[in-house]
């Protein structure tokens, strides 16, 4: 694995704000994301992942709502919002 990123189902969840851990723009967001939820992007994207769902956000360490471990390079952010449009199938 040469470069990874790290997932979390808050990045993508429309009732959290910016502050509260959410990436994406409220238009990219989904209500209630999960880490199936994430696979499933994720393979549409083309990239390869493994999740951990033992693991969770420094935030919320009262969830335990899991991880998803990718291997991607290139920036984040980038990452974060190819995902997003993938997970946009899911809002509709």
């Amino acid at each position: 694995m040469e470069h990874v990123c790290v997932l979390y189902p808050c990045y993508f969840h429309a009732g959290l704000r910016r502050a509260q851990g959410r990436r994406v723009p409220l238009d990219l967001a989904v209500s209630d994301p999960s880490l199936a939820d994430l696979k499933t992007a994720l393979k549409k994207c083309g990239c390869s992942s493994f999740k951990t769902e033992e693991k969770h956000h420094p935030a919320y360490w009262h969830r335990r709502e899991g991880r998803v471990v990718v291997e991607y390079e290139g920036p984040k952010r980038e990452l974060v919002r190819k995902v997003a449009r993938a997970l946009e199938v899911k809002k509709k």
